[in-house]
């Protein structure tokens, strides 16, 4: 899978899929996927069963992930069919609540959240090909992008020390 200008590239081992897809009570018929006339998989959608905390009550939903249609396909409008399928495949088993990432806002969500990511290895994760140059990049540029400078710039941010775990432990368990 890979955005529309090939700069960042999700490229999963089958042993990380295989973990990521079969927890424990997985459902093999949340599995999702469309293949053409030559049997070559398409499309795809998962769903796996989650259980979150919200405000102290555990509630068992689905985590909906993985969707991926082939650049090929993409005119099919195959995204909406496949998030309707899993759903229905979801709700099947009596579960009425899921928790997904979007690059779009879709409807009804009861909270939302932004999340950036920055490369901290950019060549090891082009080797590996997590990630890929985009048009005219080149590693040394990308690089240079994803550098981390050598001290902080943020006034205040030092490295936390012995004396800063109670603090840190308490802000981040809350």
């Amino acid at each position: 899978m890979e955005d529309d200008d090939n700069t960042f590239r999700f490229d999963y081992s089958r042993e990380f899929l295989k973990w990521a897809l079969t927890p424990p009570g997985y459902q093999k018929s949340w599995l999702v996927g469309i293949r053409n006339e030559k049997k070559e998989l398409v499309a795809s959608i998962t769903g796996v069963p989650v259980q979150c905390v919200i405000e102290e009550e555990k509630i068992k939903m689905a985590e909906i992930n993985f969707l991926c249609v082939h650049k090929d396909q993409r005119v099919q409008r195959l995204a909406p069919l496949l998030i309707a399928e899993v759903t229905r495949r979801v709700n099947l088993r009596n579960k009425w609540q899921a928790i997904y990432t979007s690059g779009k806002v879709l409807p009804t969500p009861f909270t939302q959240a932004t999340y950036w990511h920055r490369s901290l290895n950019p060549k090891k994760l082009i080797d590996i090909r997590f990630s890929g140059l985009g048009p005219n990049q080149t590693l040394a540029m990308v690089s240079k992008m994803y550098k981390v400078p050598e001290e902080p710039t943020i006034e205040g941010l030092r490295p936390m020390g012995k004396k800063d775990v109670d603090g840190v432990t308490k802000l981040i368990n809350s």
